[in-house]
């Protein structure tokens, strides 16, 4: 399954939850297209899961961030043949 970039997830996730922390007609129709988001982004059927699993992912991304490791090479010159 491809995941989405940790950067949209957060953004997903962030305006998910202000648009519920305000429960105006106006935001909670953009919070059910963000749900829908969600759960299509992380294949999840229940906005609940999705967040959850969009934390889960997000905490992974965050944690291989920040672990020392080897280059991965993605800023290094290509040498084709």
């Amino acid at each position: 399954m491809l995941m989405p970039h940790p950067a949209v997830l957060r953004t997903l996730v962030d305006e998910y939850t202000a648009l519920m922390e305000n429960g105006s007609a106006e935001n909670q129709a953009q919070a059910r297209d963000l749900a829908y988001t969600l759960c299509v982004s992380t294949g999840t059927r229940d906005v609940r899961h999705a967040l959850e699993t969009a934390r889960q992912w997000l905490e992974a991304a965050a944690a291989t961030d920040a672990a020392p490791g080897p280059s991965s090479g993605r800023n290094e010159p290509h040498a084709y043949a």
